[in-house]
């Protein structure tokens, strides 16, 4: 293997150096080993603060990642199944149908209610018990099971309740169990009182040429004022809530949770292959697009989903990626406050850690 931590380090000082970043985290793990831990740049360019290896990221459904796991661990230690009802756990989310609804279906994205109600506000995603009845009030926009749609907000919404109702136990008490059992605590969270170390968003500049024609399904699940961007990021009342499709990250941190996946750190690795294989594919009700999904994680790399089938994780808006290749036994991740609309940066990076490994 080449020196992957000189490679990674010298890409993103470059990054950083052309203008196109301000503030960068790469980390990356290899059959449960260290071997990149790079950052570059500025959390906040209004004080100089550098990015230190623990900075947290608010990188957007990166956390959907985190909240499947903890499905996941419920599932190892007995408490759910797959194929366990939702309403088993959580009897008022059977209304209007939704009786048959399973956990697979819910972290797989076909569980067909991936839409936020009507008239929502900044102030309802902040509230967890609202959430949770607009879901158990939510009709279903196809027959569950049937088709596939990406659920943006409501998955963190449906899969965290899951979790709540089966073990009993907050969201935070969970998380701070699965950050623990990787070496990090507190390094991946939902909601934080403590904004002050936090990397400072930015939006990147638009295109001239952008088209900003959004699918209709894909307004009707989440309206403009809810879309990811700098200000909606720094708003108090989105870092301070529980919205666990997303989450304030550190790339050790996430990435470690991936490693986890594959050396049976986080999950047993009797469970492992559910995260890389099939669940549900077709094109998108919501977002019009391809998608393939294993359980809770999008299948296949942001640029290159074809050729690497089997590569686990998630996206998140703004341009951030964390995830793994169980072919390799690689686990990546990259975290920046530099919001744009491609994965460029991310590709660069995680490119050239897979190519090191080979």
């Amino acid at each position: 293997m080449t020196d992957v931590q000189e490679i990674v380090a010298e890409k993103a000082e470059e990054l950083v150096r052309s203008g196109g970043e301000r503030g960068l985290q790469v980390a990356a793990y290899v059959d449960g080993r260290p071997v990149v831990e790079v950052t570059a740049g500025v959390a906040d360019p209004a004080t100089g603060r550098r990015v230190e290896p623990g900075t947290l990221f608010s990188n957007w459904s990166i956390g959907k990642g985190a909240t499947a796991t903890l499905v996941h661990r419920l599932v190892d230690d007995g408490t759910l199944t797959y194929d366990t009802r939702v309403a088993e756990v959580w009897p008022e989310f059977a209304a209007h149908g939704k009786d048959a609804v399973t956990v697979r279906q819910a972290l797989d994205h076909s569980a067909g209610v991936p839409g936020l109600p009507a008239g929502v506000t900044v102030d309802d995603v902040c509230d967890w018990s609202r959430m949770v009845a607009a879901l158990e009030q939510a009709e279903p926009w196809w027959e569950p099971g049937t088709a596939v749609g990406y659920h943006a907000y409501t998955f963190g919404f449906l899969n965290g309740e899951i979790a709540r109702r089966a073990s009993g136990r907050e969201l935070a008490d969970l998380l701070g169990d699965l950050t623990t059992a990787i070496g990090f605590p507190g390094e991946i969270r939902f909601g934080t009182a403590d904004t002050s170390a936090l990397a400072v968003l930015e939006d990147a500049p638009m295109p001239e040429t952008a088209d900003f024609t959004l699918p209709e399904d894909m307004l009707r699940a989440v309206p403009m004022a809810l879309f990811p961007t700098a200000a909606l990021g720094a708003d108090p009342r989105i870092l301070a809530a529980d919205i666990p499709a997303g989450a304030k990250v550190s790339a050790r941190g996430i990435a470690r949770m991936y490693a986890g996946w594959l050396d049976g750190t986080v999950v047993s690795r009797g469970l492992a292959s559910g995260a890389y294989t099939e669940s549900s594919s077709g094109t998108d009700r919501v977002y019009g697009n391809p998608s393939r999904w294993g359980l809770g994680f999008g299948l296949g790399l942001p640029w290159d989903q074809e050729g690497t089938p089997r590569v686990f994780g998630m996206a998140g808006a703004g341009g951030t990626w964390a995830g793994a290749d169980p072919d390799r036994g690689v686990a990546v991740a990259v975290t920046r406050n530099v919001m744009s609309m491609d994965f460029e940066t991310v590709r660069v990076l995680v490119t050239a850690v897979l190519d090191a490994v080979r």
